[in-house]
């Protein structure tokens, strides 16, 4: 029933968990609050370009949530956002329009409870708070009237939906099936043809050959689109040795982090308690006698030594047990020791020696922290002084004059391995550089390390063909492996005949074998000839749908499960290796089995979700089919330019 109902949520629910999810925030689009066009009309319900707008909305601000960058309005266009939204729209106006007609509705008290539920409208206490309530529908653009007749609206067409797919259910008969197909279990062998099972390794052909497969396989041989990508940037690395620092700031850091510099003796330990002394004692003792480890001990009390684990801990912070653990000098258990929760074994499973280093010696690595930070914050200080120059017109190469950002340009593909240090190894270079046009305004863009960068496209270079020279070594290498597998697969396809014939003839039918003659003599030979290698198999017993092959691709069980008689076979090619499986076994699933219960009751939900969506979506398309539905495209148009 949740598909189907979240089909057929209205844009009030989606605006009440965007307020939800986009803490109730203001979002800018007053333009929509008022006017109150009509986009559009199903039957006598009007769709108005303020639900229209809060919708889009709702679905833009929803991908960034997911991918953490905005949409474009073109993005949208060309995913095709806005036609998911307006037809979402009218499938519900077009419900609404069957509820109207039909005179579903509910009472007040129904809307009343829906009101007091929304999280969105209540108060630091938990309530629902009428002021509350009123500032996040002033927000949104709506009135009192209009979302409560929406509230009303949204509950009309889940009775509607709620009578149309209640009592679908998937057939018995196509729950077993299902539920057989998912826990059948298979024997089967298998093994993997390798080059050394040719009656010949393969030899690079001739350079004619070489070349026409070259042109043959252009693609495999075809340079990516490269970007000539012009850049100003500057990161803390690069003015870091530039950052003057006094001695004392250094040493006020220095204090501030002293837990890190200053450290104790620490021993690892683990605490187990029991409820008196007695039954400490008779574990300290059964631990003395060597009947039981202290894992063991835990694992009888059903915990885990990370249930117990105290970490790193001093003596003053382990109390009363502190001086026992702290007098061994090796791992042990000491106990029982009196607590607060009872009576405890203390297990000291490492000892860490004090730490004790100076300023002198941190100064290094403290100011090359202090550094970076004070890096990032004169980096912070600059944006604003590139921003008024990129708004006053200005180039990278005067960026480069009027600050401290750096010039450099690329050629760049998002196949390249990016060199350590270089901007293109920045994922937010990669990003950015991906949808870079040639006449895009220069922009300021943030790095992760609290960088900036500013970048122009200065040239495309679309993929080309690698001169044959180039590459001769690898469209050889890549010849001799396409030929291999062709040659592997050829002989797979021989012994998957041989092992097929073999099933079918049973050993006490076969006709007896020839004698072998000498063709110089006549004489037969008796020493016959030894037999042609079939390959290693390997066998694997009750192996499931969702199994899996050590060592081998997912293909190979997918094909074994393909096979549909005892003793076919199979070969399978994956990438360059090429397999050859073949079925020895089918177990049927029993469906009387506590796990095929449990498998059969998902199974079952599942078909019936989906059958109740394919219901619910036959009955929307029936609704358009016999309502009249208008869309004004200008005033969508209108609508989407503004957003």
């Amino acid at each position: 029933m949740s598909k189907v109902r979240k089909k057929g949520k209205s844009l009030v629910v989606w605006v009440l968990m965007a307020m939800l999810m986009f803490g109730l925030v203001g979002f800018g689009v007053d333009s929509f609050t008022s006017s109150g066009t009509e986009i559009g009309q199903v039957g006598k319900v009007a769709i108005t370009d303020g639900d229209y707008a809060r919708g889009l909305r709702n679905e833009m601000q929803g991908f960034a949530q997911q991918t953490g960058r905005n949409l474009t309005n073109e993005e949208a266009k060309s995913i095709g956002l806005p036609q998911v939204v307006l037809s979402r729209q009218v499938q519900v106006a077009s419900l609404e329009d069957k509820a109207n007609r039909l005179g579903v509705s509910v009472g007040d008290d129904v809307v009343a409870k829906q009101l007091q539920d929304a999280p969105a409208f209540k108060n630091l206490s938990g309530q629902f708070d009428p002021a509350v309530y009123a500032d996040v529908l002033r927000r949104e653009g709506l009135t009192v009237r209009e979302f409560e007749h929406d509230l009303r609206m949204d509950e009309a067409r889940m009775i509607l939906q709620r009578a149309v797919v209640s009592g679908v259910k998937a057939p018995a008969a196509f729950t077993d099936l299902s539920t057989s197909w998912l826990l059948e279990t298979r024997d089967l062998r298998w093994q993997e043809l390798v080059a050394a099972d040719l009656s010949a390794p393969v030899a690079v052909p001739d350079e004619a050959t070489l070349e026409a497969w070259h042109q043959a396989n252009a693609d495999r041989f075809t340079a990516p689109e490269k970007r000539k990508i012009s850049y100003a940037w500057l990161t803390p690395d690069m003015i870091e040795g530039s950052v003057q620092l006094d001695d004392q700031a250094l040493r006020d850091l220095y204090q501030q982090r002293i837990d890190e510099f200053q450290k104790p003796e620490r021993r690892m330990v683990e605490r187990l308690v029991f409820q008196n002394a007695a039954d400490a004692e008779a574990a300290k003792a059964r631990l003395d006698r060597g009947e039981v480890t202290f894992e063991a001990l835990v694992n009888e009390r059903g915990l885990t030594l990370n249930d117990i684990d105290l970490g790193e801990v001093t003596k003053d912070e382990l109390g009363t047990a502190g001086e026992a653990v702290f007098a061994i000098d090796q791992p042990a258990v000491v106990g029982p020791i009196a607590v607060d929760l009872g009576s405890a074994l203390f297990s000291m499973n490492a000892i860490l020696e004090p730490q004790d280093i100076s300023f002198e010696q941190a100064k290094a690595d403290l100011r090359g922290e202090a550094a970076l930070d004070r890096a990032r914050r004169q980096i912070d200080d600059l944006r604003g002084q590139v921003d008024d120059l990129l708004a006053g017109g200005a180039t990278l190469d005067e960026l480069a004059s009027e600050t401290e950002m750096q010039l450099g340009s690329i050629e760049w593909s998002e196949t390249d391995q990016p060199e350590h240090g270089s901007i293109a190894a920045y994922p937010d270079f990669r990003s950015y550089a991906q949808a870079l046009k040639v006449d895009d305004f220069l922009e300021l863009h943030d790095l992760d390390d609290g960088g900036i960068f500013v970048l122009q496209l200065t040239e495309t270079v679309p993929p080309a063909l690698i001169p044959f020279a180039e590459v001769r070594d690898r469209v050889a290498d890549d010849w001799v492996a396409s030929e291999t597998k062709r040659q592997l697969q050829a002989l797979g396809a021989e012994r998957r005949l041989a092992v097929m014939a073999e099933t079918l003839t049973p050993p006490e039918e076969a006709a007896p074998a020839a004698p072998a003659v000498d063709v110089a003599t006549g004489a037969e030979v008796t020493e016959a000839p030894a037999a042609v290698s079939q390959g290693e198999w390997h066998e694997v017993a009750a192996l499931a749908r969702d199994g899996f092959i050590e060592g081998t691709p997912a293909a190979l069980v997918a094909a074994a499960f393909a096979l549909n008689e005892v003793g076919d076979a199979e070969v399978v090619a994956d990438g360059n290796r090429v397999f050859l499986v073949s079925l020895d076994a089918v177990h049927p699933a029993d469906l009387g089995a506590e796990e095929a219960a449990q498998v059969k009751t998902g199974v079952e939900r599942r078909l019936s979700d989906a059958l109740q969506q394919d219901m619910y979506e036959y009955f929307s398309r029936a609704l358009l089919a016999e309502q009249s539905v208008t869309i004004n495209q200008a005033a969508v148009d209108a609508v989407n330019s503004r957003m």
